[in-house]
């Protein structure tokens, strides 16, 4: 999709080494073809003015805008202590609001010549905020005189592209380097095969990057827009289409479950029945575990809706069948709390080759980095003897040293955090491909998990178990109103005054060493800024607070992950015994944790999570019979976006709702959030929730192509777009999955 043959031009041939070294580094442009498909993020029109009133705070933005009035005042100051300094004040409008530009010092005299009432110009700066008013200070700006011949030829047509920029780069710079480049366009290789294409009414690559860029008509930007996107689509699904159609050439031994076997007891001993959705789900996972080739399934579901239990059915069906299961978790005390939930949910069924053991048990092992060494040597030993049926454990599952007897299952618990390199390792440990169920607690809108997790067939649980509580969630202005924090420890005190226990949960560990430097930093200027500025609160800091302060007298500990895993353990051990009233901790109980006398919340400074971060940390309350409380604290004001993020994230408790709107409120930089884990999105014009229906196509699409054509040998430009598209990051992002 990148980088065609005659694309691969480096920018610094093309556009001299200064300005493509700022491309390489801000905006991680290196060649011609990077420069292509580097597309505007909207279109200003000539007659029309952008809108003012929409501006995002600390952003860089570009806007055109007329100039109502500029005044020059002077004032005193350190550097001109006789009234000598000089600040010009411009106020541009647009019809939907107003803005003011503030140019200092010998800055003033180039813009008081050119920025006359009247002038029509491109403005770009980082919007902040003075005097509770936005403002640009020292905004970059180009005039817009609709008669130079320059001007003509740059902007030709009636509209502007407007470019993701940087203050390094400005959008019209940006504009100049690809009207430069533009004529290479002609050669790209089309990716799409020529059939598809034409049955879809696609207009050819070339076109379409002329379209996207120097558009005459806003029907050419739809053009454009409708054939990049297919691109995007079908060359991703494409990619995943021959993943799973590799996988599936893979041999696996089929595993069915034995009438009066483990499982059976197992299911006998279950003090509730399984809801609907839990068996629905089991007997699509029992059917692809009977199956020759590999099961590779994801398994999401909202946070509670048991999905423990569906996987731990599947471990003991595979035991059952004389293989071996693997569970791997993403922390040491989600794996510490994995082992020994399964092991009180099977009873005497764990206690295989012990006295008093059950006659169908088997052996339910822990492996993690810090176990002693006896214990580990001996745990090794289980698994390579085939003593122990099931294994749960982090990382340290993967290394060298372990060996299992017969691998036939592999759980991962939690899968955005695992990369496709342990996937294979793990799956390298057994004698044929094991069986594969990827459970993830995030619950993903569906054509996300179509984008992201391609490779693997999707089973949803979407109903909570019997005996959930629900939950009520509320946002705390800290800042506006203050009352409403002290209020909230109150209601702290009530939950415990009544038999129950809190979290009190905080993004920061608090002994970071380089926190003296933050401190000396100057004071921002406006409350906006005081919030957004200061560092955030931290578990050691708030613990203490609290414990000497507005929780006085009641049994206040910390959990972090700084901490040894025994002292974790022996923690996490006394709040579910009851031993600890409040738990002050980091986001290390964001998965997992299932302590159902915890009733209450408290976030504090909510604004630094993410929607999905705030969702799962929320699920840890509400998992008995007493109803949950969760208090969302913030000091971010009441308009900007953060605290309306918090307030859909208090107003529904249904994940895929909010997994919608988590993506709808991103920026399409990081449309795949999590999943995605950091590479650099291969989506620059495809919006995930938008385009749900091309997606669904290209996949169809795609699946066809690659059984015609697995080495897709007929179909070079294709070929060529993968390779672009699954360099190394990319590889990675796909597979993060």
């Amino acid at each position: 999709m990148d980088l065609v043959p005659a694309l691969e031009e480096p920018l610094k041939k093309v556009l001299g080494p200064a300005t493509a070294k700022v491309m390489a580094e801000h905006l991680g442009l290196h060649t011609v073809g990077d420069l292509l498909h580097h597309y505007p993020r909207r279109y200003e029109e000539r007659g029309q003015l952008t809108h003012l009133a929409d501006l995002p705070m600390d952003e860089h933005v570009t806007v055109v805008a007329m100039v109502a009035d500029a005044r020059l005042h002077s004032f005193a100051s350190a550097k001109a202590p006789r009234g000598k300094g000089q600040r010009l004040e411009v106020t541009i409008t647009d019809g939907s609001g107003r803005l003011q530009l503030v140019f200092f010092g010998n800055g003033v005299h180039k813009p008081h010549k050119e920025l006359l009432p009247g002038t029509r110009a491109m403005f770009a700066g980082k919007v902040s905020v003075f005097n509770r008013r936005l403002q640009l200070a020292h905004p970059a700006y180009e005039l817009l005189r609709g008669d130079s011949e320059e001007a003509v030829e740059t902007w030709a047509g009636a509209l502007i592209p407007i470019y993701p920029a940087t203050a390094k780069l400005e959008s019209w710079k940006v504009g100049k380097a690809i009207q430069t480049v533009l004529p290479s366009a002609q050669e790209a290789l089309d990716p799409l095969p020529d059939t598809l294409r034409e049955g879809r009414g696609l207009v050819p690559l070339p076109e379409a990057l002329l379209k996207i860029h120097r558009p005459h008509t806003k029907a050419d930007i739809d053009d454009a827009r409708s054939r990049l996107k297919w691109d995007e689509a079908f060359v991703l699904q494409v990619a995943l289409a021959r993943r799973r159609f590799a996988d599936a050439q893979l041999p696996a031994l089929a595993r069915k479950p034995k009438p009066d076997g483990l499982l059976a007891a197992f299911d006998d001993r279950l003090p509730f029945t399984l809801t609907e959705g839990q068996r629905k789900v089991s007997k699509e996972i029992f059917d692809d575990l009977a199956t020759e080739h590999p099961m590779h399934r994801l398994l999401q579901g909202e946070v509670g809706s048991g999905k423990t239990m569906v996987a731990l059915r599947a471990m003991l069906a595979v035991v059952d069948a004389g293989g071996q299961a693997a569970m791997l978790a993403p922390t040491e005390v989600l794996a510490q709390q994995h082992h020994r939930s399964i092991v009180e949910m099977m009873g005497e069924l764990a206690e295989g080759g012990m006295l008093g053991g059950a006659e169908q048990a088997t052996k339910v092992v822990l492996l993690t980095g810090s176990m002693g060494a006896a214990a580990r040597r001996q745990a090794l030993l289980d698994l390579v003897t085939g003593e122990a049926g099931i294994v749960i454990g982090t990382h340290a599952l993967i290394e060298d040293k372990v060996q299992f007897h017969d691998l036939g299952l592999v759980v991962v618990d939690e899968q955005h955090r695992f990369g496709v390199e342990q996937r294979d390792a793990l799956r390298g440990k057994g004698k044929q491909p094991p069986h594969l169920l990827v459970m993830t607690a995030t619950p993903i809108p569906r054509t996300v998990a179509m984008t992201v997790f391609g490779d693997l067939e999707t089973s949803v649980l979407d109903q909570l178990p019997a005996g959930r509580s629900p939950i009520a969630s509320h946002v705390v202005p800290a800042a506006d109103k203050p009352h409403f924090l002290a209020r909230t420890w109150e209601r702290v005190r009530e939950e415990v005054g009544n038999g129950h226990q809190a979290y009190v949960v905080c993004p920061r560990i608090g002994d970071e060493e380089d926190d003296p430097k933050k401190a000396g930093k100057k004071t921002p200027e406006s409350p906006e800024d005081a919030a957004e500025k200061r560092p955030p609160l931290a578990v050691l800091d708030v613990a203490d607070h609290l414990a000497k302060g507005p929780l006085q007298g009641l049994r206040v500990e910390v959990l972090h992950g700084r901490m040894h895993p025994d002292d974790k353990d022996a923690v996490m051990r006394r709040f579910a015994a009851g031993e600890t009233d409040v738990l002050v901790a980091t986001t290390v109980i964001e998965v997992g944790v299932n302590v159902p006398n915890a009733t209450a919340m408290v976030i504090m400074d909510a604004d630094r999570f993410g929607v999905s971060q705030l969702h799962q940390l929320r699920g840890r309350v509400g998992r008995g019979s007493a109803a949950g409380l969760c208090l969302l604290v913030t000091e971010m004001p009441e308009a900007s976006p953060a605290r309306q993020r918090l307030n859909s994230v208090a107003a529904t408790l249904d994940g895929f709702e909010l997994s919608r709107i988590d993506l709808e409120q991103r920026r399409e930089g990081d449309v795949l959030g999590q999943a995605q884990s950091g590479a650099r999105t291969s989506l620059r014009m495809l919006a995930v929730i938008e385009d749900e229906e091309i997606i669904a196509e290209a996949r169809q699409e795609a699946a066809g192509v690659v059984a015609a054509d697995p080495e897709l040998e007929r179909l070079p430009g294709l070929r060529t777009a993968l390779d672009a598209l699954l360099d190394n990051e990319r590889e990675q992002y796909l597979e993060k999955g």
